[in-house]
């Protein structure tokens, strides 16, 4: 398969909540935050970042999603230990953790299937800024593609079509 630099994320024009995921022949339905996408994102303001955020890593919960073979830094999360800090005072802003965790934390190892699967976006990691937001991922869709915080999300079999795209230096754009 040709490497792939870039994948791009456009709004669909019939609801700010969805979009089209365009990678190489691919174009596949995704959920986008419950606000939209913004060129200004904020903490906890429920948009997807207009921006160009590379893959840096990805993480699986145990076998949830057979066949995730990705070149890219992979984690395996447990149940209880792993989480990923939201408290934009703290030095461990916007990276993962071990929990217990004294700070706000979102567990890794959800009830639901959103993060079975998942792939961190360079958005405000390499470079911190507070306030900026966090945890923003590419990771399974809720049922109907219902809206994410400010993540992109795909059903389980069009993340996995995706994934021979999914390599280091691959980077991710939203587009307003």
């Amino acid at each position: 398969m040709p490497s792939l630099t870039s994948i791009l994320v456009r709004r669909s024009p019939l609801s700010p909540t969805r979009g089209i995921l365009a990678a190489g022949p691919l174009r596949l339905a995704c959920a986008l935050g419950r606000s939209g996408t913004s060129i200004l994102k904020r903490e906890g303001d429920g948009a997807t970042p207009v921006a160009a955020m590379a893959l840096l890593s990805a993480f699986r919960r145990g076998r949830r999603v057979p066949g995730l073979a990705t070149t890219l830094p992979l984690r395996r999360v447990v149940p209880g230990r792993d989480g990923w800090c939201d408290a934009s005072g703290h030095a461990a802003y916007n990276r993962p953790v071990r929990l217990p965790f004294p700070a706000s934390t979102e567990s890794l190892a959800r009830d639901d299937r959103l993060y079975d699967a998942g792939f961190v976006l360079d958005w405000n990691v390499r470079c911190r800024a507070r306030n900026r937001g966090s945890a923003i991922f590419l990771h399974v869709a809720r049922e109907g593609y219902a809206p994410t915080e400010g993540c992109v999300a795909l059903s389980p079999g069009d993340l996995r079509r995706l994934l021979p795209f999914l390599r280091p230096g691959t980077v991710l754009r939203v587009l307003r």
